[in-house]
C-alpha cells in the first residue's frame, strides 16, 4: 500500500479564516490532537508574525510529538536582504523546527508586479533561501506560490523556480493552487508535467477553494502522482477556505487504496472534525461530507425502507469507518419506516402499530409547529410517552421570569421556579445573562441537590423561529436548544405563542433526557 504523507496547515492557513482565532492554548491542543491521529507534518505557524506564533514552536517541542514534524512556515528571502540577515529565514531558523516550509514565487506577474525585481533575482531568490536551510540541517518543503496560474502563464518560467528549488535541496515541492480557480483536470494535467520532469523529490499539493474544487484537485493531483497533501480541518481557511483534509484523508483511504494516517485512525476524524470546531467557537457544518451530522441522515421513507433491508443501498461506506453514525430523521415527510428504524435503533421490538401511533403523533405535532429532525432528544422522550414508560422527574408548580433594564442601564434577568423534587418543595430563584439563561439556572439548582449530575449539562446553541409569521406579534415560536454534556450533545423542541414558555419545554426536555440517558429515572411519585 503505497503512502500519502498529510500535511495539516489549520494553526497557520486555518487560522486566516474569518471569524478564526485560535490561543497559544488551542493550537497546543489542536496539534496534541493531530499527532495521535499520526498526521505526518503540522504546520505551526508563521514564525515571524508574530510573538503568539513564535511562542507556540517553543512549547510545542514540550509536546513530545510522537509522529508529526512541526514545520515552521515563512518567505523566502527579500530582495532587498541576504539569507543572513532575513527576518523571515531566521525566525524559521530561531524555531528549531525539523522542517522548514517556504513559499516562493512561481507566476512571473507576482515577481514583477509584488516582489518588483527580475525574473532571473527571484529564481537566485528562491535558490538561496532554500540552501540556506538545507545547510542549517533542516528538511525543505517548497511551497509554490500561484504554480498553476503561474504555468498556465509561463510554463518555462514556472519549471525554473521549481529547479532552482530542487538543485537548492528541497525535499517536496508543494504545487499551491493559491487563487483556488483552476478545474481538477487541469490540476492534473500540470502535475502530471512535474512529476514527470522532477522524479526524485517528492510533489505535494496545496489547494484552496474558491471554486468547490479543492478536494477534487487535490485528488486528482494524487491521480497524476503527488504523494504529499495539505490542507485542513474542515476545510478553514482565508476565503472560501483550504481542501478539507476530514473528506481528502476517507477518499484516499477508503476509495483510493493509499496508507494514509495510521489505519485504526481513520475512525477518529468525526471526533477531530467537531474537537477543531469546538476549539474554534463555531457551529459545525452538518452537511460535511463523511464527518457532518448530517452525512448519514435519511429522512425520506423510500430511503429508510431500503436501508433497513441493505445498508449499501443510501451509503457509500459504513459510518463507523470515519466515526461517524447513521441517523434516521423524522418529520412530517416520514413514513412508517423512518418510524420502525429509529425503534430498531433504539433495540425496540418491531411495532408496526406503535410506529402508526407515532407517526400520527408526529404528524400532528409538526401541524402545530413542532420539528424533530434537530430534536431527536425530544422525539425519543415522546416515544416513551406514547409507549407508557415515561415518568415526571419533578413536578412544575409554578415559574416567574423577570427582565428589567437599572439605572446603570445594564439588563437583568431573574427567574423564581417552585416545584417539588421527590416530594420535597424546591423554590430557587436564579439570575442569568437573559431569561432563558436565568430560567435554566434555576431549574438546574433545583435539581442538583436530587440529580447532582444536572452539573455536567451545558446548553450550547439556542435557536428561535418564528412558525407563522403572518400573525405578527401572536405567531407560534419554535425553539430548539442543543445541549451538551461530556460525553455527548442532543437537540430539544418547544414550541408555545410564548417564547419564554416554548424555551422552558426545550430545557424541561433536554433535562429529562440527560437523567433518562444516565439512567437516574426516579419519578417524582416514588
Amino acid at each position: 500500500m503505497e503512502k500519502i504523507k498529510i500535511y495539516d496547515t489549520t494553526l497557520r492557513d486555518g487560522m486566516q479564516a474569518e471569524g478564526i482565532s485560535f490561543s497559544l492554548d488551542d493550537k497546543l491542543m489542536i496539534a496534541k490532537h493531530l499527532d495521535s491521529l499520526h498526521f505526518d507534518y503540522i504546520e505551526g505557524g508563521y514564525a515571524s508574525s508574530n510573538p503568539k506564533e513564535m511562542q507556540f514552536f517553543i512549547e510545542s517541542a514540550k509536546l513530545n510529538l510522537k509522529q508529526a514534524k512541526v514545520a515552521g512556515f515563512g518567505n523566502t528571502r527579500r530582495a532587498d536582504a541576504t539569507v543572513q540577515n532575513d527576518a523571515s529565514l531566521n525566525a524559521i531558523v530561531a524555531c528549531k523546527t525539523p522542517v522548514a516550509t517556504l513559499v516562493g514565487k512561481t507566476w512571473d506577474m507576482h515577481v514583477t508586479e509584488v516582489l518588483r525585481c527580475s525574473l532571473e533575482e527571484n529564481i537566485r531568490i528562491c535558490a538561496e533561501s532554500v540552501a540556506y536551510m538545507k545547510n542549517k540541517g533542516i528538511e525543505v518543503v517548497f511551497d509554490a506560490e500561484h504554480f498553476f496560474d503561474g504555468y498556465k502563464r509561463n510554463p518555462q518560467y514556472a519549471m525554473k523556480v521549481l529547479a532552482a528549488a530542487v538543485d537548492a535541496g528541497a525535499g517536496t515541492l508543494a504545487l499551491c493552487e493559491t487563487n483556488g480557480g483552476c478545474l481538477p483536470a487541469e490540476v492534473y494535467d500540470i502535475t502530471k508535467v512535474v512529476k514527470t520532469r522532477f522524479e526524485k523529490v517528492i510533489i505535494g499539493i496545496h489547494c484552496h477553494n474558491d471554486s468547490d474544487c479543492a478536494v477534487a484537485s487535490s485528488l486528482a493531483a494524487v491521480d497524476a502522482g503527488a504523494r504529499h497533501v495539505q490542507g485542513t480541518i474542515n476545510g478553514l481557511g482565508e476565503r472560501t477556505g483550504n481542501a478539507n483534509l476530514c473528506t481528502i484523508i476517507p477518499n484516499l483511504a477508503l476509495k483510493m487504496g493509499f496508507e494514509v494516517l495510521a489505519q485504526d485512525k481513520i475512525k477518529m476524524l468525526t471526533e477531530t472534525s467537531r474537537f477543531v470546531w469546538e476549539v474554534a467557537n463555531l457551529q459545525s457544518a452538518a452537511n460535511m461530507p463523511y464527518v457532518g451530522a448530517s452525512a448519514f441522515a435519511h429522512k425520506a421513507g423510500l430511503h429508510v425502507d431500503a436501508l433497513r433491508k441493505n445498508k449499501n443501498t443510501y451509503e457509500h461506506i459504513d459510518p463507523s469507518l470515519v466515526g461517524n453514525e447513521r441517523r434516521f430523521l423524522i418529520s412530517e415527510l416520514s413514513g412508517k419506516a423512518n418510524i420502525l428504524a429509529k425503534l430498531e435503533k433504539a433495540n425496540i421490538t418491531e411495532d408496526k402499530e406503535l410506529a402508526k401511533k407515532i407517526l400520527n403523533q408526529v404528524q400532528e405535532l409538526e401541524n402545530r409547529g413542532y420539528q424533530f429532525e434537530a430534536a431527536e432528544a425530544s422525539f425519543e422522550l415522546l416515544v416513551k410517552k406514547l409507549m407508557g414508560d415515561y415518568k415526571p422527574f419533578f413536578e412544575l408548580e409554578k415559574f416567574h421570569v423577570n427582565v428589567e433594564r437599572n439605572s446603570a442601564g445594564k439588563m437583568v434577568s431573574q427567574a423564581t421556579i417552585k416545584m417539588k423534587v421527590h416530594g420535597q418543595v424546591e423554590h430557587v430563584v436564579s439570575e442569568g445573562d437573559g431569561p432563558v439563561d436565568a430560567l435554566y439556572s434555576a431549574l438546574s439548582k433545583s435539581l442538583e441537590r436530587s440529580y447532582p449530575n444536572v452539573r455536567d449539562i451545558h446548553l450550547v446553541d439556542y435557536k428561535v423561529r418564528i412558525v407563522n409569521p403572518a400573525a405578527a406579534t401572536a405567531a407560534i415560536t419554535r425553539v430548539i436548544i442543543e445541549t451538551r454534556d461530556k460525553d455527548n450533545r442532543w437537540g430539544t423542541v418547544g414550541v408555545s405563542e410564548n417564547i419564554i414558555d416554548a424555551s422552558w419545554q426545550a430545557l424541561v426536555d433536554s433535562v429529562e433526557y440527560k437523567l433518562i440517558k444516565d439512567k437516574m429515572a426516579l419519578p417524582v411519585n416514588e
